[in-house]
């Protein structure tokens, strides 16, 4: 038996299996319970009761050994010389070690849901049982276990010592893939506790080209290739992805992990693959890019939620919480932080629990709650001394040194501080660098201490941040913070070196746009889209495929091909429906079509499957009211069979000879899930033979398919009716970031000419305090300080009036009160807020509008409008080679009505695209910073909530948009202002 198995197998196992009866099963379920041990492991475990049963019955001699013992089905996967060497033993012994395999299923089970104990015990059994059948490579799947079981209790003694078992019973079962897969996981854990000593010792053992062209592992022979197989390459590029994230090679760390996250995806190790999305989501943290690192966090979520395996969710959530941490949503993730620490608190030994303490006592810096901090740290080192990863002692004295800065603690803060520097510097951990050297300068900052010696630097603190500056200069691909910026930008200004303040005051102006940017926000919103809307196609497949099995399982036991034609051709037509309402309607014409029914029901289940909701029923050509089901109704009432199937998930069936009607009861499933029971019943009795059922059984899995269908079709819409109002959040954010970036120039020029009038004045004082006062020197002074008075008045006036633009445009966009407006006003205010973004993209922008032109309309609506205008412009129009020019004017060519004219001199729309571009998420920049939506957003705003027209025409040089609106706005419900935008 491989120890894993791609894809494609599995689905060979799947297909194989619904034939087969009896003993026969065996042959397809053994592999098929083995190797949904993490793709699905609660039917992994229905399977392995299954085949165990039948393994006991040929035990007692109920079948003839020649049954007992059958082959695989010739169209399975071929069977591995590990098999080979198993079914050549003798038929008890044989199924000993089979047994004892399936057990390794169900422990690895107990395992994922945490219960360590049980799963050890377990584990250990079925150890026993495969030694004494010399089964050596199911002894290294029980060392595997184990190892691993000992790494979630924290024993990382005993780990070593399974993994080094495990390869030793790999070598004995002359089992490459499996000595392979065990090798790169105690280099793994090694790197952890001596980066260098385990590159000295594995790094020729795993090189990074042998995992190069893990794409052909499916044609591996495993026992010459192992290093290219795909099982193995989760491991080895696992190792690889950690050492580079060790000595901040974090791009290079990324690629690898990206590698075994595909590798674990389609050999069917899903706690490798999310933890391989959570350390992709790390790295990208680590380089500031924070909207790529919850991309991947919502990877890993999205895969271990589904599980609920607590390592893998607590693990999942406490990355995601640090991810919202830096992004400055510090309730999101106190709230995640603090539901993964429940889920891993039975894990406390673990390394993942180690890590949820660091990011705690990360939020509570955030928070200012430096006790809090102070403690989360301590433990941290306390868990980094028994763990043995040096990496936690270096995090652990850096948070302390933190902490105790701000309580008061000088000098332990500084001794703290020097250790995490000298740890960081000794382990090469460049990012542990950085933080550590932040850390000496706010001690500094807030405390009088003695200089470094040989500072060069104008104070102790810039000393600090400039080496934490050269460190950040040796991470490929690393963001400099803004907050590290700005603390550079303000110690600059309190030495007085002023040029070099602003400086560095844009630079963390500009790490700050590109770390938090509106085009990543809309390439995540676009990216998310985009999953959502190829996993509901690939479910819908999925669904198709499921349907398709029914059909051919109905061929099987009726073989009717007229009525096997019908119902396919029903199933497609059922499953094409995405609305529940016209599933149910479907459903219901085919029921009586096909079969004799008084009664038609679908039932839906809640959550926790014990109650049942009558979603749609008719009764004689009449609709039946909803109504909820649940207790224990009495056996002649005839919610009882639908409530029984729920709960036993099997088909009941009445044949009405007691002089009752005839009943059919089949629960709706999908996989393991069940979404409800449908049932018809009939006044005369006998009605439903095993046609009929037949037929009914395939209608309900036609149904179930459909309505999950539904569900997600539903969930879909929801999402993106989400996205829509977050697009819309977003542009005001961006407008708020752009408003504050233009007040830099007037603001700091005021502030740079306050300045030299204050060391002016100081110099003034000194003279006249001094031997005298000429008079010239003070007609200069005086001179000098009108020409600084009118300049500080001229720039804070352009700053007032920017700040007074931006208050009425924010205003406007929030409330989306209808009043009266001067229309040039409202555009002068809208382009103003928007100046900062065209100049720095090297553009131009002109308007023209008349004084007098009043309208009575939706101001905050129409300057999203035009702001969606401009920024469709700059994102598609202009090249960055050519700088363009874009005008916007108003005319009043009827009465009541005003015309506004936005066009720019571009690079045209593509006519093929001309009657698209309103379409919702549509764009030609998907990843590139369009969303798809700002468009849609505004044909829905003109048409509706303005009750005009917006039309486009374009040509190979320049697109103008006109919109054709009324003077006064129609009137709308002032409850439902929201409608407009979906």
């Amino acid at each position: 038996m491989e120890m894993f198995a791609l894809d494609d197998d599995v689905a060979g196992w799947e297909a194989a299996l619904p034939p087969l009866r009896g003993q026969a099963r065996l042959a397809v379920l053994l592999p098929l319970a083995w190797h949904l041990r993490q793709r699905d492991s609660a039917r992994a475990g229905l399977l392995a009761g299954e085949a165990l049963a039948l393994l006991a019955e040929a035990d007692t001699g109920a079948v003839t050994p020649a049954v007992a013992d059958v082959q695989a089905p010739t169209n399975v996967p071929a069977s591995t010389d590990a098999d080979a060497a198993t079914n050549a033993a003798p038929a008890t012994t044989r199924r000993q070690a089979q047994a004892a395999r399936l057990h390794l299923v169900r422990a690895e089970a107990l395992w994922l849901d945490g219960e360590l104990d049980a799963a050890d015990a377990l584990a250990e059994q079925a150890w026993g049982a495969l030694c004494a059948a010399a089964e050596h490579a199911g002894c290294a799947d029980a060392h595997w276990l184990r190892a691993w079981i000992a790494v979630d209790r924290g024993d990382h003694r005993r780990r070593d010592a399974e993994l080094e078992q495990a390869a030793a019973a790999a070598v004995r079962a002359g089992d490459r893939q499996r000595e392979t897969i065990a090798e790169a996981a105690l280099a793994r854990w090694a790197v952890l506790h001596d980066r260098h000593r385990a590159a000295q010792r594995w790094s020729a053992r795993f090189a990074a080209d042998r995992t190069g062209h893990t794409d052909n592992a499916d044609n591996a022979d495993n026992s010459n290739n192992a290093d290219t197989d795909t099982g193995a390459a989760v491991w080895i590029n696992d190792y690889l992805g950690l050492s580079a994230s060790l000595a901040s090679d974090f791009g290079a760390a990324a690629g690898h992990y990206i590698r075994c996250y595909e590798a674990a995806l389609r050999s069917g190790q899903l706690r490798s693959a999310m933890t391989a999305a959570t350390n992709i989501g790390e790295d990208f943290t680590i380089l500031n890019d924070l909207h790529s690192a919850l991309e991947w966090m919502q990877c890993a979520l999205d895969l271990a939620r589904p599980t609920g395996w607590p390592r893998s969710v607590g693990a999942c959530l406490m990355h995601t919480a640090d991810a919202m941490r830096r992004l400055g949503r510090l309730d999101a993730a106190e709230e995640l932080l603090q539901e993964a620490l429940a889920i891993l608190a039975p894990l406390a030994g673990a390394r993942s629990y180690a890590i949820a303490l660091q990011y705690l006592g990360e939020l509570a810096l955030d928070r200012a709650d430096y006790a809090r901090a102070l403690d989360a740290f301590v433990q941290l080192e306390g868990r980094a001394e028994v763990l043995g990863h040096p990496d936690f002692g270096t995090v652990a004295r850096r948070g302390q040194a933190h902490a105790l800065c701000f309580l008061g603690r000088a000098d332990e803060a500084q001794q703290a501080a020097l250790q995490a520097v000298r740890l960081a510097s000794e382990q090469s951990n460049a990012a542990n660098h950085i933080a550590a050297l932040r850390v000496m300068a706010i001690i500094h900052t807030r405390h009088a201490l003695p200089a470094p010696a040989g500072m060069s630097a104008l104070n102790a603190t810039l000393h600090y941040l400039q080496q934490a500056l050269a460190v950040a200069a040796t991470i490929d691909g690393y963001t400099l913070p803004g907050d590290l910026l700005d603390a550079l930008a303000r110690e600059y200004a309190r030495a007085g070196s002023y040029a070099q303040a602003y400086e560095a005051a844009l630079a963390a102006s500009a790490a700050r746009d590109q770390t938090h940017s509106q085009e990543a926000t809309n390439r995540a919103i676009a990216m998310q889209v985009h999953h959502q809307t190829e996993h509901a196609r690939a479910e819908g497949q999925h669904h198709r495929e499921l349907a398709a099995a029914e059909a051919r399982r109905a061929e099987l036991l009726q073989q009717t091909g007229a009525t096997l034609e019908r119902l396919s051709a029903i199933g497609q037509e059922i499953t094409t429906h995405l609305e529940r309402d016209a599933v149910f309607q479907t459903l219901d014409r085919h029921v009586h079509a096909l079969l004799p029914a008084t009664t038609y029901a679908v039932y839906l289940s809640d959550p926790a499957g014990l109650a049942l909701r009558r979603a749609y029923a008719v009764e004689a050509g009449r609709a039946l009211p909803a109504e909820t089901v649940d207790g224990e109704p009495a056996p002649d009432d005839p919610h009882a069979e639908p409530l029984r199937c729920l709960r036993e998930r099997r088909e009941v069936a009445l044949d009405g000879a007691d002089g009752g009607p005839s009943a059919l009861c089949v629960p709706l499933l999908v996989g393991e899930r069940a979404l409800g029971v449908m049932t018809v019943r009939a006044a005369q009795a006998r009605a439903y033979g095993e046609r009929e059922r037949l037929i009914f059984r395939t209608l309900c899995a036609y149904g179930a398919i459909a309505l999950d269908n539904a569900e997600a079709y539903r969930q879909l819409q929801d999402a993106q009716a989400q996205l829509v109002s977050q697009e819309k959040l977003a542009a005001l954010g961006s407008l708020m970031a752009g408003v504050a970036h233009e007040l830099n120039t007037p603001i700091g020029n005021s502030l740079l000419i306050a300045s030299t009038l204050q060391q002016k004045t100081d110099e003034l004082e000194t003279a006249l305090n001094g031997a005298g006062l000429r008079r010239s020197e003070l007609a200069a002074y005086v001179a000098d300080a009108q020409k600084a008075t009118r300049l500080v008045m001229r720039g804070l006036g352009s700053a007032a009036d920017l700040v007074n633009s931006f208050k009425q445009v924010a205003v406007d966009r929030t409330t989306e009160q209808r009043r009266m407006f001067n229309l040039q006003q409202v555009v002068h205010e809208i382009i103003a807020t928007m100046m900062n973004r065209v100049r720095g993209a090297g553009h131009a922008i002109e308007y023209q509008v008349a004084e007098a032109l009043a309208m009575d309309s939706y101001p905050g609506p129409f300057g999203q409008v035009v702001t969606n205008l401009i920024n469709n412009a700059l994102l598609h129009a202009f090249s960055r080679e050519r700088p363009g020019r874009m005008w916007l004017s108003a005319s009043t060519p009827l009465e009541g009505r005003v015309q506004v004219a936005f066009r720019d001199d571009g690079g045209g729309i593509a006519p093929e695209h001309l009657t698209r571009i309103f379409d919702p998420f549509f764009t030609t920049k998907l990843g590139q910073g369009g969303s798809g939506l700002g468009l849609s957003i505004s044909y829905n705003i003109v048409t509706t909530l303005l009750g005009g027209q917006i039309h486009v025409s374009s040509s190979g040089h320049g697109t103008t948009f006109t919109l054709d609106l009324p003077l006064v706005a129609p009137e709308h419900d002032p409850a439902k202002p929201a409608a407009i935008y979906h």
